[in-house]
């Protein structure tokens, strides 16, 4: 008898024993077992560099479930209106993608959606390797909300170099050039530049500003020291204007890969789209200087029209400890150095493995580092959500009709009624 009651102390211990063990192998805070990170990431080398990353994140931390919530479309417009409404029922992801800048500011900082993560920096000694550019984008009364990732360039325009040779055609590297340029292909029956869908007008319109206007006054329209009913911005929305006669017919039908493949396929000379467009070449198997060029938009040649993805930390966030473990690997070098090459940006640290990155991300990263530094409005860098908004609804009716003058008064106003010209 005694010694079936010693065998049963000895079961009891050993489950209790290994219930301990199992216990301490979960992840730092006990219950949370999985992190939900929300993005846009769903397609060529966006999801093949998040993937990349999450591998990463797997292997430091094989006891936490990563579920992958992102919406495709719209370069984040349709991920984001889902966010907007799980937010707003109090039910948000663990962490989520956003733009660094007003987007990050002006929504989830102002309506208090987000934690600070100066802790974090303090721990991770981030404010060391990430770029003192940056760190105001996402700050806020002396606190830092975000985790950056990468750096992107969007003024940038791609290009089929068999049809620029066959056509006798250099690149481009003023307005005047480039219409000259465009004027002469669509003589020749060649698509001078492709377009996609809306967002992609934007993210044009964005580029011939700056290229108009030039660094000072373009940073002047989002900070309200340049004048949108000005002539300079009339000139500069004629140029607008004018590139829109030489794009594809079907834009608004297209997405930014469907106008990026008109390039390589031959279907087109040009398209404007952030570096990104690289990661998609990439993932086709394309070789840069050889099946693609690009080069600064005509006209802004020194400038880095930038945007940068980063991560945070939700308030109330179901699983906070393994939020925190993600945005350690979203911060790392090890885990930038993996998602950047594939994603076809640089990283937002400045220890990046330089050796990881293709020619054209190196020749990004030299440009990053030496170029005048201005913000992307498509990309949420100088404008807050109303603000933007509003430029896009007056953008569609300027598609349609193409009026510049009903235009750029809905400019002055968009600026006046959201931005800083209140």
């Amino acid at each position: 008898m005694k010694r079936r009651k010693s065998l049963s102390l000895q079961i009891l211990s050993i489950v209790l024993v290994s219930v301990f063990l199992l216990a301490a192998c979960q992840p730092a805070g006990g219950e949370a077992s999985e992190v939900e990170v929300f993005s846009w990431w769903t397609g060529g080398g966006e999801a093949a560099g998040l993937d990349a990353m999450i591998e990463v994140f797997k292997e430091k931390n094989p006891n936490i479930e990563f579920v992958n919530s992102a919406v495709a479309g719209g370069a984040g417009t349709n991920a984001r209106a889902v966010l907007a409404t799980r937010l707003s029922q109090n039910e948000p992801p663990d962490s989520w993608q956003g733009h660094a800048g007003q987007e990050l500011i002006g929504t989830y900082v102002k309506d208090e959606k987000i934690e600070p993560l100066n802790f974090l920096y303090d721990e991770e000694g981030w404010l060391d390797v990430m770029p003192a550019t940056l760190i105001p984008l996402i700050s806020d009364g002396g606190n830092i909300y975000s985790v950056p990732v990468n750096i992107h360039r969007a003024n940038v325009i791609w290009s089929n170099s068999q049809i620029l040779a066959d056509n006798g055609i250099s690149i481009p590297t003023s307005m005047d050039e480039w219409f000259a340029a465009m004027d002469a292909l669509q003589a020749a029956g060649v698509t001078p530049l492709s377009m996609g869908e809306q967002w992609t007008a934007m993210h044009l319109f964005e580029t011939i500003m700056l290229s108009s206007l030039g660094p000072d006054k373009y940073n002047g329209l989002w900070d309200g020291s340049t004048d949108w009913g000005s002539s300079d911005v009339t000139a500069a929305l004629e140029a607008f204007t004018k590139t829109l006669s030489y794009t594809n017919s079907d834009a608004s039908s297209l997405s930014w890969q469907d106008a990026s493949q008109l390039v390589v396929d031959g279907s087109a000379a040009f398209n404007v789209m952030g570096d990104w467009a690289q990661g998609f070449y990439q993932e086709l198997g394309l070789e840069p200087n050889t099946d693609y060029g690009w080069a600064p938009v005509p006209g802004t040649g020194g400038n880095f029209q930038f945007l940068s993805d980063s991560f945070v930390l939700a308030v109330g966030a179901p699983d906070r400890d393994a939020a925190l473990a993600w945005l350690k690997v979203a911060g790392s070098k090890d885990g930038q150095d993996a998602f950047n090459p594939v994603k076809g940006s640089i990283p937002a640290r400045s220890d990046g493995d330089v050796s990881l990155y293709n020619v054209y991300l190196q020749s990004a990263m030299d440009d990053w580092a030496s170029n005048t530094v201005v913000g992307s409005l498509t990309h949420g860098v100088v404008a807050n959500d109303s603000w933007k908004s509003e430029i896009d609804t007056a953008l569609g009716l300027f598609l349609q009709d193409q009026d510049v003058g009903a235009f750029q008064a809905a400019l002055v106003a968009a600026c006046a009624s959201t931005g800083p010209c209140q």
